[in-house]
């Protein structure tokens, strides 16, 4: 009895996990709404990129997120709110911001000042700008 059982189960967990017609484009211009947020959702999945990886892993060891968050004003702006600002800028603004995070700055966010960062290397303060640019909406 346990084993008609168990073999009604199997047959109709695999019969429910079936790709069905009607999931599917016609044509007619519309699209998949369901495919179309997979692909969003996979493009805006990073975490297997490597660049992303390096990027958040240091930020965490940082002090970075003392004032600033992915998406919430802190002291400082937003990640995103950084991302977006610097979007459509020559690829030279990775260095020049990298260097802001080592050296310090003010003026551009506001009156608060962010605190300098001497001990991060340019390598390591390139890679989390480099992480932060890829938030941008």
């Amino acid at each position: 009895m346990k084993k008609i059982f168990l073999s009604f189960a199997v047959a109709i967990v695999i019969s429910s996990c079936g790709n069905s017609s009607s999931e599917t484009t016609t044509g007619s211009g519309t699209g998949d709404t369901k495919a179309t947020d997979t692909k969003e959702a996979a493009a805006d999945d990073l975490s297997g990129n490597p660049v992303y990886q390096k990027g958040l892993s240091l930020v965490a060891k940082s002090d970075c997120l003392t004032c600033h968050k992915i998406d919430d004003k802190l002291t400082g702006p937003s990640y995103r709110e950084v991302a977006n600002k610097y979007a459509n800028m020559p690829d030279t603004i990775v260095a020049h911001l990298a260097g802001k995070i080592i050296k310090g700055g003010n003026g551009v966010w506001g009156e608060a000042y962010m605190t300098p960062h001497a001990a991060v290397s340019q390598e390591d303060a390139e890679a989390m700008v480099k992480y932060i640019m890829l938030l941008k909406k």
